[in-house]
């Protein structure tokens, strides 16, 4: 994969090319690797074109493979240690939470687009909404905090309560709080 010709036929400023529709053979494994806080290396050496990153980001979807960099004549595997992509700002407007990750998707929480909590590899529970063509993005920490800011808590039937915001309607959870953890109630 030539990035330099990519950067020159693509302009992944502005749009996100139709992937779903593109369907070549694995071509093999690329050594790229996004970390864990959304840093994408190259042989081990961060990327310095954060064109270049954006460019790659609209290529990416996850297969049953794996995640790959995809092109209507080739698919590449990558690795991802968590997760592609990083909310880094979340916003409130409309009666919905819109949230954008690093790169620049904007999703709208909602049906189509729910928080679920799931396990980080150091083995937190942290919220991540799904994006795009199987890409997820993982709550980075301020944006966790702003939302807690504006969650509300609602019992579960085990006992415990859930942590969580309203958003487009539907019920986004961001965790679950123990009985014991729960603050007794005054009689």
């Amino acid at each position: 994969m030539n990035f330099d010709r990519l950067l020159g036929q693509l302009d992944a400023a502005d749009s996100i090319p139709p992937l779903d529709q593109w369907q070549p053979a694995l071509t093999g494994d690329m050594d790229v690797c996004i970390t864990a806080d959304g840093r994408w290396l190259h042989e081990g050496v961060p990327f310095s074109r954060p064109r270049l990153v954006r460019m790659l980001a609209s290529l990416l979807r996850r297969d049953p493979e794996g995640y790959c960099l995809v092109t209507p004549v080739e698919r590449w595997r990558i690795q991802v240690e968590d997760l592609p992509l990083i909310i880094v700002e979340a916003d409130y407007r409309d009666g919905a939470w819109w949230l954008t990750t690093q790169l620049g998707d904007s999703v709208r929480l909602g049906r189509e687009h729910c928080l679920s909590v799931t396990q980080t590899p150091s083995g937190e529970q942290v919220p991540q909404v799904p994006v795009r063509f199987g890409l997820a993005a993982r709550l980075n920490r301020n944006v966790y905090y702003q939302l807690v800011e504006a969650a509300s808590v609602r019992p579960l039937a085990c006992g415990a309560s859930e942590l969580g915001v309203e958003s487009d309607g539907v019920w986004q959870p961001l965790g679950s709080i123990d009985k014991e953890d729960t603050p007794d109630e005054a009689p």
